[in-house]
């Protein structure tokens, strides 16, 4: 057992968040999201699952621990909704309240077109599962410095 860590944190997300360094990213995939074939283009070659949470909730437990990215273009990524790229989600405007006050100085949220987006995750080190159900909840979030 250990002390101070988030119960609902499964053992593969902290050696995953243990594992990954500045300016790895880690994508929050809603229910939707092709996760175990996105993952295995990633460093973790299986989806995190997240049983219970939505996207909201799976981030604030991701940032409770990993700091975001300061140096870069964005600290984290939206999917876009189709066609409205300035339209923001119910769920996008959720996670924005979390990540708005786990921002570094400098940091940035921004957005990426849904295609795009499909493109940067096969690149990124690991994919987390959620039981989101909103359309478009899927996220990036590029690790930054303690």
């Amino acid at each position: 057992m250990l002390i101070g860590i988030d119960r609902r944190m499964p053992p593969a997300l902290l050696h995953c968040l243990a594992l990954m360094g500045h300016g790895d990213e880690i994508v929050v995939a809603d229910a939707n999201f092709p996760s175990g074939s996105t993952a295995r283009h990633c460093v973790v070659q299986e989806a995190i699952a997240l049983a219970g949470l939505d996207a909201p909730a799976a981030i604030e437990l991701i940032t409770d621990l990993m700091p975001l990215d300061g140096f870069f273009d964005y600290s984290a990524l939206r999917m876009q909704i189709d066609n409205e790229p300035d339209t923001t989600g119910d769920v996008h405007n959720d996670a924005w309240h979390i990540l708005k006050k786990r921002l570094p100085k400098n940091g940035i949220l921004s957005s990426i077109e849904r295609q795009a987006f499909y493109a940067q995750a096969n690149e990124a080190f690991a994919v987390v599962r959620t039981c989101e159900v909103r359309a478009y909840g899927c996220f990036i979030l590029r690790k930054g410095v303690v």
